[in-house]
């Protein structure tokens, strides 16, 4: 461009010297990206300089909106824009629980499977060192539930990868360059299918994962390094969808997991059902249309956030049928219906300390995380819970995302992460189905990640050469209260008195809190594994077919980068000349030659809200050259600026 780009020193390191890594925060409301810049982390803002991207995704006729566009529509087309799909990540129809009162239209996707064995065959299930043999395990499991769309029908997956794309590509446009990966948050409670539902969204938005991490870990992170914690310290998240607490212990450097717990079924999204259900019960309303249900939806969730800050809010609504829906809202009411779900996230923080093996006392502080925990009876509730005030000191929205940037800094070579050590556990309990439908537990929850851990089983019949590992999540003892998570089978045992064969299965949990299982007879060497791939995610075969789609809509995608790019450029440009024009237009310009540059500025300014890059550049170019004489004139000016009061010799010398 024709007028001098000036950077500041230090602000642009050598792309051979800096790789580019960040911490996405995936939430349920809203999302964010956050990268370390001169070894501070800093939240990346969009074109607008807005920093939190609205988690909602709109299928449109003409296209796929996503963020504020989605979002300012909600109301208007209830079933093709998805909002809130955080809480649909691995889950089944019937894990979601009553939908009648959601705007979509629901599809209970049939299993995809539970990933490949490396052998396969009959056989009896494993049995416990007490001769007690496993049963062949519960049926197949449902698959991940899907939402029907004008678009076709869309899984969570899919959905939360148009989100992810709009942050990656926030990300390398404001960095300049490709990213060498990201660290994704998800919720200390998500369990197995939950977290490779994650890992496949960001798999079909093109994101190399350094790892997942538990999003209470990622705010320790932020705090203990910003503030220099030491300590143990409780991380309340109460974020749109889901609720974890951590209980944390902070020590030089090293952040230590001691334990976790929470409710991935509870969030913000349930004190808005509350009033919701409220508005209901007072207008005397019932068999809303979706449109009427996405619409006080909206306006209770803005009534919950003007309670934080005001004792009474107004609901004021007019539904498709013409009723007027006209209530006062006060927040000892909004206390009142609410009171039972902040008890919740009490009783799971209770949970919390009692695994620790520690009392409220034994609490240094509690950081708040989450756009929910700024509601006023949840601060309250914390504050008499801990007997002190919790710490609010950084962003609840914006922490975890921060944590997570420092991260991937580290994971991508930019600092050594020799400083400090972080020590994660697993929500959930890890085990297999022993005979009579019982759960074995292999690895506990709260153990620390990564992890691998052995037991021996034998079998339960004479001459059973093989043998079916029906691996599950859980606390109960019950296989039928467990999350399944796969199952494969190990075969060519050799034929023995049952309960002679010695069957080792192994356990390992990797540092993203995915599981890979594998079982081997001594005596013989056989051997099966498998990394399971539970059956809420998605099979190699949709991951692939999607990636197929992608390629075919790469065209497109390019088209939509390089407008993007253009409208950051042009709005640059203006915003130079604008400012070059108000200090030195009247100086060094006559009125014609203004005209001319303010003309080609309006051209810019009309063409800069379209869709046509071309467009865009070709007013850029248009502008750079009416301002190359104008940008000459300033930089003489500079330059007989500097030499005024100066001798030759001085220069020279």
């Amino acid at each position: 461009m024709a007028l001098l780009q000036i950077a500041e020193p230090g602000l642009s390191a050598a792309p051979h010297q800096h790789r580019l890594a960040v911490g996405i925060d995936l939430g349920t409301t809203n999302s964010l990206v956050a990268t370390v810049r001169n070894g501070i982390s800093a939240v990346l803002n969009d074109i607008h300089g807005c920093a939190m991207l609205p988690s909602v995704v709109r299928y449109a006729p003409e296209g796929i909106q996503v963020g504020h566009a989605a979002q300012s529509v909600q109301s208007d087309d209830p079933q093709n824009t998805i909002v809130s799909v955080k809480r649909f990540m691995g889950r089944g129809l019937k894990d979601v629980g009553e939908v009648s009162n959601l705007p979509y239209r629901f599809v209970d996707a049939p299993s995809t499977g539970s990933g490949q064995a490396a052998s396969t065959g009959s056989g009896q299930a494993a049995s416990t060192g007490s001769g007690q043999a496993a049963s062949t395990g519960s049926g197949q499991a449902p698959g991940m539930l899907k939402l029907r769309t004008i678009a076709g029908a869309k899984s969570p997956v899919e959905v939360s990868a148009e989100i992810l794309k709009v942050l990656r590509e926030r990300a390398e446009l404001s960095l300049g360059g490709e990213l060498v990966g990201a660290v994704i948050t998800v919720p200390a409670y998500f369990d197995d299918a939950q977290r490779q539902a994650t890992k496949d969204a960001a798999k079909l938005a093109g994101i190399n994962v350094l790892r997942l991490l538990n999003e209470p870990t990622a705010a320790a992170i932020a705090y203990g390094l910003d503030n220099a914690a030491e300590g143990v310290y409780a991380v309340y998240d109460l974020g749109g969808g889901t609720f974890d607490i951590s209980i944390l212990k902070l020590s030089k450097g090293v952040f230590e997991v001691l334990a976790t717990n929470g409710d991935s079924a509870l969030g913000g999204d349930d004190f808005d059902h509350r009033i919701y259900c409220w508005v209901l019960e007072k207008a005397g309303l019932s068999a809303l249309s979706a449109h009427d249900t996405r619409l006080l939806l909206t306006h209770a969730r803005a009534a919950k956030e003007q309670l934080t800050e005001f004792p009474q809010t107004q609901i004021t609504a007019i539904l498709s049928g013409g009723e007027l829906v006209d209530l006062t809202l006060t927040r000892e009411a909004f206390y009142e219906m609410s009171q039972n779900l902040v008890a919740r996230t009490l009783q799971a923080t209770r949970r919390a300390l009692r695994d620790a093996k520690l009392k409220v006392e034994d609490i240094k502080g509690t950081v708040m995380v989450g756009g929910s925990t700024r509601m006023p009876q949840v601060q309250l509730a914390v504050a008499e819970l801990f007997g002190q005030a919790p710490l609010n000191n950084l962003d609840p929205d914006k922490v975890v995302a921060l944590g997570a940037a420092i991260q991937a800094n580290v994971l991508a070579g930019n600092r050594s992460g020799d400083d400090w050590l972080l020590l994660d556990v697993i929500p959930l309990s890890l085990g297999i189905e022993t005979m009579g439908g019982l759960v074995e537990k292999i690895i506990p929850r709260n153990s620390t990640i990564p992890s691998a851990r052995a037991q021996e089983f034998t079998t339960y019949k004479d001459g059973q050469t093989a043998m079916s590992i029906h691996v599950v999540q859980g606390e109960r003892e019950l296989v039928s209260d467990c999350r399944s998570l796969a199952k494969f089978e190990l075969r060519g045992i050799p034929a023995m008195v049952a309960g002679s064969a010695r069957i080792r299965v192994t356990f390992q949990v990797d540092a993203d809190g995915l599981l890979s299982v594998s079982a081997r007879e001594t005596a013989s060497g056989k051997e099966a594994r498998i990394v399971v791939k539970p059956s809420y995610g998605l099979s190699d075969e949709e991951i692939t077919r999607m990636l197929q789609d992608s390629t075919q809509h790469a065209r497109d995608d390019m088209v939509a980068r390089a407008l993007r790019e253009q409208q950051t450029e042009a709005g640059q440009l203006l915003e130079a000349v604008d400012n070059a024009l108000q200090q030195d237009g009247e100086a060094l310009l006559d009125a014609a030659a203004q005209a001319q540059i303010r003309s080609r500025m309006d051209a810019l300014r009309a063409v800069l809200s379209g869709n046509d890059h071309q467009a865009i550049k070709r007013a850029v170019e248009a502008l750079n050259l009416a301002t190359t004489e104008f940008a000459q004139r300033r930089m003489d000016q500079s330059v007989k600026s500097a030499l005024t009061g100066h001798k030759l010799s001085d220069l020279e010398s």
